[in-house]
């Protein structure tokens, strides 16, 4: 596999969008699938003060060739005035589900 597979997270303060988000990377190739996980509190600093908000998670499966366009895209689509991003190396698994991410994350 020329590509590795990755997952990129990022978070965001809405359902809706949080959807939004996750199909539009999955309609334009940029993701094999993603998943939205339940509201969670994150608790952070922001212009000084500590602001504790309620969010979703949204963590993308993608190729790291796919990788740049997914971060510019979730960053120009993203409410935020500084979305997270991370990405996490993926080191093992599904030798066929590995595949498919690679294969349902081509540029057609």
């Amino acid at each position: 596999m020329a590509s590795e597979i990755v997952v990129a997270q990022t978070t965001i303060d809405d359902e809706d969008k949080a959807t939004l988000l996750a199909r539009g990377a999955v309609e334009n190739r940029l993701a094999a699938g993603a998943h939205i996980d339940p509201p969670l509190t994150a608790v952070y600093w922001w212009k000084e003060k500590i602001e504790i908000a309620r969010e979703w998670r949204i963590s993308y499966k993608t190729t790291t060739d796919r990788l740049p366009e997914l971060e510019a895209w979730v960053a120009q689509e993203h409410s935020y005035e500084v979305p997270e991003w991370v990405v996490l190396p993926i080191t093992g698994g599904s030798a066929a589900y590995l595949a498919w991410v690679a294969e349902q994350s081509t540029a057609r």
